[in-house]
């Protein structure tokens, strides 16, 4: 009967079933209205640790957010155009490279990235509005079980205190999002002062994850602003490192890449990748 059950119905059965599986919260008041207990549900997810859940959870888990998913609106490469087609760019490679300013968990694509942390688990905080914590959240709890799977294989290899490295991608599914694949990646943080050394590894950042994409057979990715805002990687020159690096890859590795896209958030972003590919 679970499969005939209403958004509504999901939400209220996810909320107890998730306060259950957290000793803290077991007790926690729940508001009324849909949108309150929206936000209890993502927090509750967001503050898990990576664990296995009743499979009749997950089913229900799993069909709460791919109609979240059909509300938001899945967006697919068709309706995001070229920078050739909104931009008039007369770049070589205009016709392979997208700027797409919205919600990165939203499009359907070969693979989106996600600026992780050296944990490599999501955001642990609350309603947090990262990139980490939001494709973790629509994704599911599968995704951080799985990140971790991974992470406990690489520290049984290289020791227990193990984190990963900047610039080097790490693919999963992606589960309950539109698309197929996520790579995660650490990038580099700016602690004082914009070096050589933080340039050339964001560069790294993506050309190990365009040289991933063409390994597993991924034609079109979708990146967000690597290292920018909390890692304080200034947002112009992250843009120029980014546009440089894909276009010098497209070059180099002609016919492997269908689409990469520049998904960005703020209008600041929007235009300094404007001004760079038009």
């Amino acid at each position: 009967m679970k499969d005939t059950w209403t958004q509504e119905q999901r939400l209220d059965y996810l909320v107890e079933q998730f306060k259950q599986d957290s000793v803290q919260y077991k007790d926690l008041d729940v508001p009324k209205e849909r949108s309150g207990r929206q936000r209890i549900l993502r927090s509750l997810m967001n503050i898990r640790m990576p664990k296995q859940m009743p499979e009749e959870v997950v089913r229900v888990q799993d069909a709460y957010l791919q109609e979240r998913a059909e509300e938001k609106g899945i967006v697919t490469l068709h309706n995001i155009p070229t920078v050739k087609e909104s931009l008039g760019s007369s770049n070589a490679y205009a016709d392979q490279i997208s700027i797409w300013q919205g919600d990165i968990t939203r499009l359907s694509v070969d693979a989106i990235v996600n600026a992780a942390n050296s944990q490599m688990l999501g955001c642990f905080v609350p309603m947090h509005t990262c990139i980490d914590n939001c494709i973790h959240t629509f994704a599911g709890i599968q995704l951080r079980e799985e990140c971790s799977r991974k992470m406990n294989q690489l520290r049984i290899r290289y020791g227990r205190d193990y984190e990963q490295p900047t610039a080097v991608p790490m693919l999963t599914d992606a589960y309950n999002l539109p698309a197929k694949k996520v790579i995660h990646i650490v990038g580099p943080i700016v602690e004082f002062e914009l070096t050589a050394g933080l340039e050339q590894d964001l560069a790294d950042c993506y050309q190990n994850t365009l040289d991933l994409c063409m390994e597993q057979g991924l034609k079109s990715v979708a990146f967000c602003c690597i290292s920018t805002g909390v890692f304080r990687f200034p947002n112009k020159r992250a843009a120029q490192i980014a546009v440089n690096t894909v276009i010098a890859w497209l070059q180099a590795h002609e016919g492997q890449m269908e689409r990469v896209i520049f998904n960005v958030f703020k209008e600041e972003d929007k235009t300094y990748y404007e001004e760079l590919l038009s």
